[in-house]
């Protein structure tokens, strides 16, 4: 029988931390024999409940497909995946072995996604759009549902836009109201792909606002983002990643002064 304490509790400072996420030596492939490339070699860290982590690297390194790998959108060729002690994957004779389905389905409810470009459906009102997975995916009571979504709109400012389509709204308020659509699920931890790229300067900052309040709330999140100030404010850990390896992890303050010399350049371009 396994240990509760050893696969889903980590000791620290003498008392018991709940690991969220936890990926050892993750691989990802693309192609085969010499036109193979290594997007992902070795990835390990790990995500404690209420931590906020910032995935930083230049374009390339491998930070999406991190995400995409650890959100079961793309298949790991190798290491672990384990979410509040549950595998999602294991490395068994050299392969990665995926939980059942039915292991899956319930350790997707463990997280949430915010994508770069929204995603919302065009077709749905803004309300539709929030409480549509709980309805049909956890089965949550509609009124219940529909409660939920209008205090996570009022929450992130948007109160006066349940009826809106998207096509009626800004690019930082459709980022909003796919943050909330991510927390109407009520995940664990919450994921970050990049979710400023698509806006400019001012609709970047509101949308960072929101993120930034969710970290006071201590939601438990990880986001890639080439947003260095932000990441440096507000992250509990920084990952920098290039070539698909973690190069260093650490405090921002261990980051941000680290005398290793690709850091400090991929900071520097960045701060410039």
């Amino acid at each position: 029988m396994e240990s509760p304490i050893c696969e889903k509790y980590i000791w620290e400072n003498g008392g018991i931390t709940l690991e969220i996420l936890r990926v050892d030596n993750l691989k990802k492939v693309y192609g085969k024999g010499e036109n193979a490339v290594h997007a992902l070699d070795g990835v390990s860290f790990s995500v404690e409940q209420g931590e906020f982590v910032a995935i930083i690297g230049p374009s390339g390194s491998g930070k999406s497909t991190l995400l995409r790998c650890a959100t079961l959108l793309e298949k790991m060729d190798g290491g672990d995946l384990i979410y509040l002690g549950e595998a999602a994957a294991k490395e068994e004779n050299g392969k990665c072995v995926y939980a059942s389905k039915a292991k899956l389905k319930q350790i997707r409810k463990y997280f949430g996604l915010v994508f770069q470009n929204f995603n919302l459906f065009p077709h749905y009102t803004v309300l539709k759009n929030i409480t549509d997975a709980p309805v049909c995916v956890d089965k949550v009571p509609k009124e219940e549902a529909v409660e939920r979504a209008k205090k996570l709109l009022e929450q992130l400012g948007l109160a006066d836009k349940a009826d809106a389509y998207p096509c009626q709204l800004s690019g930082g308020q459709q980022q909003r109201v796919s943050i909330a659509r991510a927390l109407a699920l009520q995940p664990q931890i919450l994921f970050f792909d990049e979710p400023t790229s698509a806006l400019d300067p001012e609709l970047t900052v509101e949308v960072l606002k929101v993120i930034k309040e969710l970290a006071k709330q201590h939601m438990t999140m990880i986001i890639v983002t080439h947003e260095m100030q932000f990441a440096k404010e507000v992250s509990d850990k920084i990952i920098f990643m290039e070539g698909g390896h973690i190069k260093m992890q650490g405090t921002p303050e261990e980051i941000f002064a680290s005398e290793n010399e690709r850091v400090k350049e991929f900071i520097g371009k960045l701060n410039a």
